[in-house]
């Protein structure tokens, strides 16, 4: 199986930054797409950005411009770089990813367990 774990919520101002990182462990063969959704209470989980094995990106409009994905296939982890944040971008973020474990023939999708953030205004 594998263990997606997140790292780097926490509260910052409006306009400040912050990195999550998002790094897998377990018996993984192979890694495929990665990416960041949100939500925010109330709401449905939204994706932010993800990025494919070959390092491309795709944005939500809302973030496009302020926030960065990227991933360390040596690390196994996945970034997201947010910039210019604004109090609509509070909200719990959670990583995901497509792998593929030892004695699977099948990749499957695993997420972690999420990490707030909270930007005042």
């Amino acid at each position: 199986q594998v263990q997606l774990v997140e790292s780097g919520g926490g509260l910052v101002q409006a306009g400040g930054s912050l990195r999550l990182s998002c790094t897998a462990s377990g018996s993984i063969v192979s890694m495929y797409g990665m990416g960041w959704y949100r939500q925010a209470p109330g709401k449905q989980r939204d994706l932010v950005a993800d990025i494919d094995s070959g390092g491309n990106t795709n944005y939500a409009d809302s973030v496009k411009g302020r926030f960065t994905i990227s991933r360390d296939n040596a690390k196994k982890t996945v970034y997201l770089r947010m910039d210019s944040l604004k109090p609509e971008d509070t909200a719990v973020y959670y990583c995901n990813g497509d792998f593929r474990v030892f004695f699977s023939e099948f990749r499957r999708t695993y997420w972690g367990q999420g990490t707030q953030v909270t930007v005042s205004s």
